[in-house]
């Protein structure tokens, strides 16, 4: 490598002096001035080491052989072979330079493509997640309504039976009205009138005996009067209408008592008579059949009633020290045991109210009915309590 650029130091030093001992107005440096060019950037030679074969080249060739006069006209004539010289290296430069700068601007490219591809493929990232969440909700929209289907059709099948069962409870208690007022009213009366048609026979005969008969016939005249209003009482007690709520209860559970021998305790807030009549009349209502019920099956000594008022709602609760049972199974049991339960529950569910049972061995079953407030009674500014025994 040495000799080859010992070689070119002296092609250019014998180069230059054949260029500087030629007329001044000769055409300008040969081509040989590239080609040594051409040959340092083929040793891998830059501009600055050319020059440095220049710098020698003038100090060998310039400095000592001519005056200063001519001195400075033959520098620049060395200068002008000197750039005709480095034109090859300058050329690979530019077209370096010009490579580099389409290389920057690719490159530029490339990033700004990489930067729109990356947030393209975050774009696509949520687009994908967006996709996953609405097909997730979907599924779960899908499972939902599903559930909502299921539990309509289960509550159709409940109201179609019940509506069977309220049916055949209509039936039953219209036999039974019409039973009692055939067995005992129809007799009742039956038995005045012969008892008064005898007096007439008698009262024509003699009068002996008659003050007892008549006595007698007043007694089963009271007695049929009691039985009409017990089926009035049962059927709709003109009490609740008349008096109130809290009476009504007081009246039921003392006839109640009286027929069944279990005690009952009453616990109430004189402001709920600012309920309208509907939200009464289910109260009234689900207190009867609930009593009813523990008549029935609870086996229980004392029954707990009790009203009272919540921040947004009514709450009667009647829990009973009886047998418990299977919440549960009874809902959906077949056939009429669970008819009460129900139709409690209906009656509450028609008034925008809430209907809990709650039964446990050794506590016996707790009812609880909630109903929200009316205006008036939300509106009133003082709640006076009552608590009475029947």
């Amino acid at each position: 490598m040495a000799r080859k650029l010992n070689g070119l130091a002296q092609q250019y030093v014998a180069t230059l002096r054949k260029h500087l001992k030629q007329d001044s107005r000769a055409s300008a440096p040969c081509r040989t001035a590239q080609g040594l060019g051409r040959r340092a950037m083929a040793l891998g030679l830059e501009t600055l080491d050319l020059a440095r074969f220049h710098e020698q080249a003038l100090i060998n060739l310039v400095l000592p052989s001519y005056s200063p006069g001519t001195r400075e006209r033959m520098v620049r004539r060395a200068g002008t072979f000197f750039a005709e010289a480095i034109t090859p290296i300058e050329k690979t430069h530019r077209a370096a330079r010009d490579d580099n700068g389409q290389l920057v601007k690719l490159n530029q490219s490339l990033i700004q493509r990489s930067v729109d591809l990356i947030a393209s493929n975050r774009q696509l990232q949520r687009e994908i997640l967006q996709r996953k969440s609405v097909e997730a909700s979907l599924r779960k929209s899908e499972q939902h309504y599903s559930e909502l289907l299921e539990q309509s059709r289960h509550m159709q099948e409940q109201l179609r039976l019940l509506s069977r069962q309220l049916l055949t409870a209509q039936e039953e208690e219209r036999k039974m009205i019409s039973r009692e007022l055939h067995d005992q009213i129809a007799q009742t009366l039956t038995g005045i009138n012969i008892r008064l048609a005898s007096l007439k026979t008698e009262s024509t005969l003699n009068n002996k005996g008659l003050q007892k008969k008549i006595s007698s016939t007043q007694r089963l005249v009271e007695k049929s009067v009691d039985i009409v209003h017990r089926f009035a009482r049962e059927l709709r007690p003109t009490v609740l209408d008349d008096l109130g709520l809290i009476p009504a209860l007081h009246s039921f559970m003392k006839s109640f008592t009286a027929r069944t021998g279990v005690r009952v305790h009453l616990t109430a807030f004189a402001a709920v008579e600012r309920l309208d009549t509907a939200k009464r009349t289910v109260l009234f209502r689900i207190a009867q059949e609930a009593l009813t019920n523990v008549a029935r099956h609870a086996q229980a000594s004392r029954v707990e009633v009790s009203i009272q008022k919540l921040p947004d709602c009514i709450c009667m609760k009647i829990k009973d020290d009886g047998k418990s049972f299977n919440v549960e199974r009874t809902l959906h049991a077949n056939g009429g045991k669970r008819l009460g339960l129900l139709g409690m529950r209906e009656r509450l569910e028609m008034v925008g109210g809430k209907f809990v049972v709650e039964s446990s061995p050794g506590k016996g079953t707790t009812i609880n009915a909630q109903l929200p407030l009316d205006k008036a009674a939300r509106g009133a500014a003082l709640m006076e309590s009552a608590e009475t025994k029947p």
